[in-house]
């Protein structure tokens, strides 16, 4: 390439959306030499598989695959999150022996919001795609509290608890207000940051000790607790962790043997990294079927590297083989996976690579484990099992969460989308379409309340973890995060959120907090406005 074509390529700001705007032959150059495309906090530089390795005829074919990718990659988030980061959080509650009200603002709370937080800690990581955090949680922030909370009226009308429903009305207004005085600023530093940590400590004490107050109150004024609004409400938060945890282990208990027998340490090490039971397959849909073998190599990997620990189960899912190699595998995919392996990959004095050097200790370890225990109890350190657990289901989560990002972003790039657009839509949707489904089943279980308050309660953890962790991480190499301005889109998107959260400031007291059905109507229609004024604002229709 001559030196005036070079030129006008460096007149371009070093942004990787400007790549489109030059000729299919200079595409590649042009990213090989820009820093922002290259694959930072990913393992695979999308840019350069569209731009270098594709011809240019196949761009189409290129977008669609990078969907499939990302669809396949939110059902993977889902897996992990349900299956392998929530099991080893309630195992760790059970141990620390927190009551239903602390862990569900904290453990609870970190389980269900772990792809928001960690895709918005994802995006914070640059300047560039900090708009995909914003609209993500911001969009997801609306989603919920319209889509969702309207979904749930409109399966079973109910009245709220008033006390509960404006305490967490007020914080999320409160985190809502904090962040759109941020974007107006256009960075955050230190003390903002941990002002959003410090935020959700206090709505954490404000839990606990508001519960407190009326569990005294309580008592002395309706007599024994089972008798009380509160009892019910942990009922129902039994119900839901047994509903989501206990639906393998009834079938298991449906199958177990009348005579026990002794499995060798083989057949147990199988059985273990087996995700699918035949006797479930024959029964279940062929939706069912058809994702489950999607996700079939993605589950096999995770079964092989993350322990999980389950207090409901009589063994507390002790499986000695298995765990032992947990010990190999689970600190190896901590170092290769943590600032995509950059750790993992350093030579120690030049030679020895780290990653060797962690494998090597956990053979040893994981060999004392082997010969000190046995197939059919657990040792006493059984939980220290789910704090690794806990660390590794983390770090996959933040992986796929990086790759999420990073696709959305050439996706931003290829299509002419901004950031904030795509994290209102595809990141907000993908990652609470679960919550979604669920909240609706908790309704139809006759548990509206509580789907309720999972909705408002979650995405307060959302916003406060997601935006103040994610800032302060990227601090410790900054010092200041910086956030690009997303012009009209951005006030749009703060502005509905605000909007919508001070309706049901007003219009839920004036109903006596009774909510119907015209109510989650009125919601959801809500919705769709703001995502018609959302677009239009995104392709120049509605313009200051």
């Amino acid at each position: 390439m001559d030196s005036h074509r070079r030129e006008m390529m460096l007149q371009f700001l070093e942004t990787c959306d400007k790549v489109m705007n030059l000729s299919a032959a200079d595409r590649c150059e042009f990213v090989l030499n820009t820093p922002d495309c290259a694959a930072e906090g990913g393992f695979i530089n999308y840019p350069k598989i569209t731009f270098c390795l594709l011809a240019p005829n196949l761009l189409p074919l290129a977008i669609f695959l990078y969907i499939v990718w990302l669809l396949v990659m939110f059902l993977v988030l889902g897996l992990i999150a349900s299956q392998f980061f929530c099991p080893n959080l309630s195992a760790i509650s059970s141990t620390l022996r927190l009551t239903h009200n602390v862990a569900g603002v904290t453990f609870l709370a970190l389980g269900n919001g772990a792809p928001d937080v960690f895709s918005a800690m994802a995006a914070f990581s640059r300047p560039q795609t900090a708009g995909l955090a914003i609209g993500a949680l911001f969009g997801a922030g609306i989603f919920v509290t319209t889509v969702v909370a309207g979904s749930v009226t409109l399966v079973k009308p109910f009245t709220v608890a008033s006390r509960p429903f404006l305490r967490d009305i007020i914080f999320y207004m409160a985190a809502v207000f904090w962040t759109f005085t941020i974007l107006y600023k256009g960075w955050i530093d230190l003390k903002e940051a941990l002002g959003y940590l410090g935020l959700y400590v206090l709505y954490v004490i404000t839990v606990v000790v508001s519960t407190y107050i009326y569990r005294r109150r309580t008592r002395s004024l309706r007599g024994p607790l089972q008798n009380s609004e509160v009892a019910n409400d942990i009922q129902a938060s039994d119900y839901y962790r047994e509903n989501i945890n206990g639906t393998l282990q009834e079938h298991e208990a449906e199958y177990e043997p009348l005579i026990s027998f002794t499995e060798t340490t083989s057949k147990i090490f199988l059985k273990s990294i087996s995700p699918v039971d035949t006797r479930i397959w024959r029964r279940s849909h062929w939706a069912w079927r058809a994702l489950k073998i999607i996700q079939l190599p993605f589950e096999v990997v995770l079964l092989l590297t993350v322990p999980v620990v389950d207090t409901d189960k009589e063994d507390h899912n002790w499986k000695r083989p298995l765990n032992c190699l947990h010990i190999i595998t689970g600190p190896l995919v901590c170092v290769l996976t943590f600032q995509s392996g950059h750790y993992g990959l350093y030579l120690i004095q030049g030679d020895f690579p780290v990653w060797l050097l962690t494998a090597l200790i956990g053979v040893f370890l994981s060999g004392i484990v082997f010969c000190t225990t046995n197939n059919e109890r657990p040792p006493p350190y059984h939980f220290l099992f789910s704090l690794l657990g806990f660390v590794v289901s983390a770090l996959w989560i933040s992986t796929v969460a990086s790759e999420i990002v990073s696709v959305l972003h050439l996706l931003g790039i290829v299509l002419s989308l901004s950031n904030t657009v795509l994290g209102l839509t595809l990141l907000a949707w993908g990652n609470s379409i679960g919550d979604c489904f669920s909240d609706i089943t908790i309704a139809r279980q006759g548990y509206p309340r509580m789907a309720i308050s999972a909705c408002f309660g979650g995405i307060i953890f959302n916003m406060l973890f997601g935006v103040g962790l994610g800032c302060l991480l990227q601090m410790f190499h900054n010092g200041v995060v910086m956030l690009e301005p997303e012009g009209l889109l951005g006030w749009v998107l703060s502005g509905a959120l605000g909007l919508s959260l001070v309706l049901s400031f007003v219009l839920v007291p004036l109903q006596r907090f009774h909510l119907n059905r015209a109510y989650g109507i009125f919601l959801l229609i809500f919705y769709a406005a703001f995502l018609v004024v959302a677009l239009l604002t995104e392709f120049g229709k509605i313009h200051m």
